[in-house]
């Protein structure tokens, strides 16, 4: 039988998460579970691009329309306040199609969630732009 360690249950009122980009490594490079939350990959962005060297958004390069994400780990945080600058609350969802049926919530059941990304722009720009976060560009 595993001996598991006790873990900090946060209640799902109280839940956020905070979106670390490691631009450093590929998730060849992991070797372990985190501690807390989890290790996502593959994922794809559309309207921009990230840079490596100044780790945030930058406009695309001409003729891509489409780039990887790098690897992110999804950290849960207890009441966590969100910043305000700095940052685009990029929509993530599972297809290109960006939709589905419309839920109650006012959301589409394409959509999976807001994902914040470091940025040196205002959040309209982005917006304009249609930039967004994709599981996968084909079914």
């Amino acid at each position: 039988m595993q001996n598991y360690a006790r873990k900090e249950v946060i209640e799902i009122d109280s839940l956020s998460f905070r979106f670390d980009v490691i631009d450093t490594k590929t998730y060849k490079d992991i070797k372990e579970k985190p501690k807390s939350g989890c290790f996502i990959y593959g994922m794809y962005l559309e309207g921009c691009k990230w840079d490596y060297d100044q780790h945030r958004l930058e406009d695309s390069d001409p003729k891509k329309l489409f780039v990887e994400l790098p690897l992110m780990h999804l950290v849960p945080v207890k009441n966590r306040k969100k910043p305000t600058t700095g940052i685009y609350e990029i929509p993530t969802y599972k297809v290109l199609s960006r939709s589905g049926t419309l839920l109650t919530t006012g959301h589409s059941t394409n959509f999976i969630m807001y994902m914040e990304l470091s940025s040196n722009q205002v959040q309209a720009k982005w917006i304009k732009a249609g930039v967004g976060a994709f599981l996968a560009l084909r079914y």
